[in-house]
């Protein structure tokens, strides 16, 4: 059978499955339906039937399952009701055992998180940005002059993961010759052996992490003792809430900047091209007028995704839609829900790159946990789209994507591409 008809025979029966299986029984953390790329079939039902579900997942426990667009705003801006802080639980359904919960801004209340986050904060100010623009095309423009031609290659390994590896590094000023450490404690901070046999166990994970503290405390020590600087380490050494983070709590917030610098735009690089490679009436309408990148960048980013959710706990019993939420209950956003809430967004089930309001949708959180780097995944995004239409007329896609098995993280770990040249 060909691939696309494989994947369209498995399409059809997940999406039967999805409508008639038992509300109880409908489970959005199972990290198969991200891999087969079916979860959207199952969310589609609870926005229709029960927009505000109890779940259970094997995996997690008990938990809410929050799917439409208006909820999800709700309970992303009343954090003094639903916490995102690290002590009950933190960000993702996983609840960690002791001496593995890692402490960092978002995944704290204020005022604390407002705290940690003003020290990081400049890296993406708009002066700062301008700066960076320079040194993002140049990098680009490298890394696509030279891709192979008429051969089939991994786009993900070679623009996706290259691209915004680099762009880590120099985020962090960290060496460039060990730039793929970056993107392997990426892997590492947010595997789960027990949604993912592959994955490292626990204490080995740790491990790692651990490696990466041990190398980023070497930068620290070198920085701390330097007039402050404009990378991410200099800002966290002399920053007046950071400066005096125990270590665990610097773990966590590399891991935080490590994930959100890499996995979000990373996975939206290969998102777009997929997303244009299956609407090719889109790609046409880009390549008539290539203006239009500037309203198809947040429009990839709406389709993609790259964080399917985030978790929230209660703490104080509450409504939501019309459901009663107990103190102490796990609640997911489904930001990837959110999204496709044709209530909230205009044809919200279809990919269109020049919305009249490409921006309205849930990719960066809202409220005061929006991502903090939003404008530069943007502008990332915007400068490889630019750079890549004048250069490849024809970019085409080999084979089906293998995606990555997480129902937080939602990205590709291969995308088989040739360029004919």
């Amino acid at each position: 059978m060909h691939t696309s008809t494989a994947s369209e025979a498995l399409a059809a029966a997940a999406r039967h499955t999805a409508q008639t299986m038992p509300l109880d029984q409908i489970d959005p953390s199972n990290a198969q339906l991200f891999v087969d790329d079916t979860v959207g079939h199952y969310l589609e039902r609870l926005r229709r039937d029960d927009p505000v579900h109890k779940s259970h997942s094997p995996v997690f426990g008990d938990y809410w399952s929050v799917t439409k667009y208006q909820d999800i705003m709700h309970v992303d801006t009343h954090h003094g009701i639903y916490s995102s802080d690290w002590t009950r639980g933190g960000i993702t359904l996983m609840d960690p055992p002791p001496g593995e919960q890692l402490p960092m801004f978002i995944a704290m209340d204020q005022p604390q998180h407002d705290d940690q986050r003003k020290a990081v904060s400049p890296i993406v100010a708009p002066g700062n940005l301008a700066q960076l623009e320079a040194v993002i095309r140049e990098r680009t423009r490298k890394v696509l002059d030279e891709l192979p031609r008429n051969e089939t290659f991994d786009w993900v390994d070679k623009v996706s993961i290259e691209l915004t590896t680099l762009m880590l590094a120099t985020l962090f000023d960290f060496p460039l010759e060990d730039r793929r450490l970056l993107t392997w404690w990426s892997g590492v901070a947010t595997m789960n052996k027990l949604t993912n046999p592959d994955a490292l166990g626990p204490q080995e994970r740790m491990a790692e992490l651990g490696k990466m503290l041990a190398y980023f405390t070497k930068l620290w020590n070198e920085r701390v003792n330097a007039p402050p600087k404009t990378d991410l380490v200099s800002m966290l050494a002399h920053g007046a809430a950071t400066r005096n983070m125990n270590p665990m709590e610097f773990m966590g917030n590399l891991v935080l900047l490590i994930v959100g610098g890499n996995d979000t735009t990373r996975n939206s690089m290969t998102g777009g091209l997929l997303a244009l490679s299956q609407n090719p009436d889109q790609f046409a309408k880009l390549r008539a007028n290539p203006a239009l990148i500037e309203s198809m960048v947040p429009e990839i980013i709406r389709w993609q995704t790259p964080l399917a959710f985030m978790r929230r706990t209660a703490v104080a019993d509450s409504e939501l839609g019309g459901k009663q939420i107990k103190k102490g209950d796990k609640i997911a956003m489904w930001y990837l829900s959110g999204n496709r809430d044709e209530d909230a967004i205009d044809r919200a089930n279809e990919f269109i790159i020049d919305r009249a309001r490409p921006r309205q949708h849930l990719s960066f959180g809202f409220g005061i946990h929006r991502c903090v780097g939003n404008r530069l995944a943007e502008m990332q995004l915007k400068i490889l789209w630019e750079e890549m239409l004048p250069r490849f007329p024809v970019i085409e896609i080999m084979g089906e994507p293998t995606r990555v098995r997480s129902a937080f993280v939602r990205g590709y770990t291969q995308l088989p591409v040739r360029i004919p040249g």
